[in-house]
């Protein structure tokens, strides 16, 4: 071991003290360049990929609340049609807001409460308090949800044949406003052509 270093003290002294430094630090400014330029082609892709899956995520969001709307339009028009005196529904349903999806949480509290007393008699009492909140996850890392929150319908237009009777534009009227629970300044009916 001696050797080796007797060795390495030897080149060192023979090279020219301000070449090896001028050449580290060559090398050390390279390196640098090296880990920012890597640093930031990462960067870059894992934002790309975080953006996918909020567009993605928004995309399954605005799906599911065509679904639900579509849905209740088509179970509407099935139900009223089956009314006496109506042919031909059409349902147009319009949705105040989205589906919200309320997450299970895991939430840890610790307390803990220190009393001190220094030298001269005076009394401290120090208070900590910490709390950890976890999103639960699924099996498969999917999230875990306790309930889903329906939109809230805004309006509902009905346009159907045999409207133009007073008697079953009131039952459609009644119908619609009941089915969905929604108060009757939200709720139109039309007779068709």
């Amino acid at each position: 071991m001696e050797k080796l270093i007797i060795k390495i003290k030897k080149y060192l002294e023979e090279v020219n003290n301000k070449k090896l430094i001028n050449n580290l630090f060559i090398i050390l400014i390279v390196g640098i360049i090296i880990l920012i330029v890597v640093n930031i082609i990462i960067g870059e892709k894992q934002v790309t990929g975080n953006n996918s899956t909020l567009v993605e995520t928004s995309d399954n969001s605005t799906n599911i609340d065509l679904n639900y709307e579509s849905i209740l339009e088509t179970k509407l028009e099935d139900v009223l049609s089956h009314m006496v005196g109506v042919n031909e529904v059409r349902v147009m349903l319009t949705l105040e807001d989205t589906l919200e999806k309320v997450p299970a949480f895991n939430t840890i509290q610790n307390n803990e409460t220190t009393n001190e007393i220094d030298s001269q008699g005076g009394t401290r009492e120090t208070i900590r308090e910490n709390m950890t909140v976890q999103v639960a996850t699924g099996s498969q890392g999917s999230l875990t949800v306790l309930k889903e929150i329906k939109p809230t319908i805004k309006g509902v237009i009905v346009i159907a044949k045999g409207a133009d009777n007073l008697e079953v534009k009131e039952m459609l009227y009644e119908a619609v406003k009941t089915v969905l629970g929604i108060s009757g300044n939200k709720v139109e009916v039309y007779s068709s052509k």
